[in-house]
């Protein structure tokens, strides 16, 4: 497998058609543009801009996908509207809105309810994707059924069984933490749910993008898939902790753990070979390319 970090600003690289790989997954995960504090971005454009970069990124991303490939757009709830124009304007074709319905939720305001959730929209390059797994999951019984399920269930557009890094007490081991104890990055996603993601959409060899990279995890998540990947990363900082999470993978960035959760998909041993998972997470990986 092979994963590419490339230092740079990822905007500018789709908006000129800079990405010479074909890629088969998307995981586009932006700034809000809610006037957080990053050292390399501006959080706090004026909406119309800040829209208009989107639609370009959405333009390049599906101009550098293979025919049949996916992406993911992960949003605030209130651009909902925004997101599948975006989408609709750049080509793809809508397939779900999916809800991540958080374990926590914001205190109400005065006039409208607390927020619980954030968007994920599903698209694809043609009306049908190259490939689509149908996951089943066997999560917790609700308290009002008497009998366990025999071969779990089918996962849905609602995900409610993935836990959110919260900035608070329930972060845990997975939080990146610098040296001082805080948060490497405060927006980092969980493990569990760019799993979910590249188990639906990818499978072994095929190769996964995130333009928003981040931390990278879902570089580090692919990478224990047998996926290829490349992030784009604006700040140097982020790069530097991509590559030491993908040299050696930490136990709390391990996937292993989720594969019993899976177990009643049926085509799980095809798309995820947990002895594969088990034997790369302890090992460094000599083939990450920075640029």
């Amino acid at each position: 497998m092979s994963h590419k970090i490339l230092n740079s600003d990822s905007i500018e690289m789709l908006s000129n058609s800079h990405l010479d790989e074909k890629i088969d997954l998307t995981f586009l995960d932006p700034q809000f543009n809610q006037n957080k504090d990053y050292n390399y971005f501006d959080d706090n454009l004026p909406d119309e801009e800040y829209w208009q970069l989107m639609l370009k990124t959405c333009r390049g991303i599906y101009d550098a996908t293979s025919q049949g490939g996916a992406i993911y757009f992960m949003q605030r709830e209130k651009n909902t509207e925004q997101v599948l124009k975006c989408l609709r304007e750049s080509g793809w074709i809508f397939q779900n809105l999916i809800i991540w319905k958080k374990k926590t939720s914001a205190v109400p305001s005065n006039y409208k309810y607390g927020k619980q959730y954030q968007i994920i929209a599903f698209g694809t390059k043609g009306s049908s994707p190259r490939v689509f797994n149908k996951l089943r999951i066997s999560p917790l019984l609700p308290v009002n059924y008497k009998f366990e399920r025999e071969n779990g269930i089918y996962v849905t557009d609602v995900w409610d069984d993935i836990r959110e890094l919260t900035s608070g007490y329930y972060a845990g081991d997975e939080a990146v933490r610098t040296n001082e104890g805080g948060r490497f990055h405060k927006q980092q996603s969980p493990i569990s749910l760019l799993l979910r993601i590249l188990l639906s959409s990818t499978g072994i060899g095929d190769t996964v993008f995130d333009p928003f990279a981040g931390i990278g995890t879902t570089l580090v998540v692919a990478e224990q898939l047998s996926r290829n990947s490349i992030g784009i990363e604006i700040d140097p900082a982020n790069v530097d902790c991509i590559n030491q999470r993908l040299t050696f993978i930490r136990e709390a960035d391990s996937i292993a753990k989720y594969y019993k959760d899976y177990l009643y998909t049926e085509n799980l041993k095809d798309i995820w070979n947990p002895s594969i998972v088990e034997t790369r997470r302890k090992i460094k990986h000599p083939h990450i390319i920075l640029i």
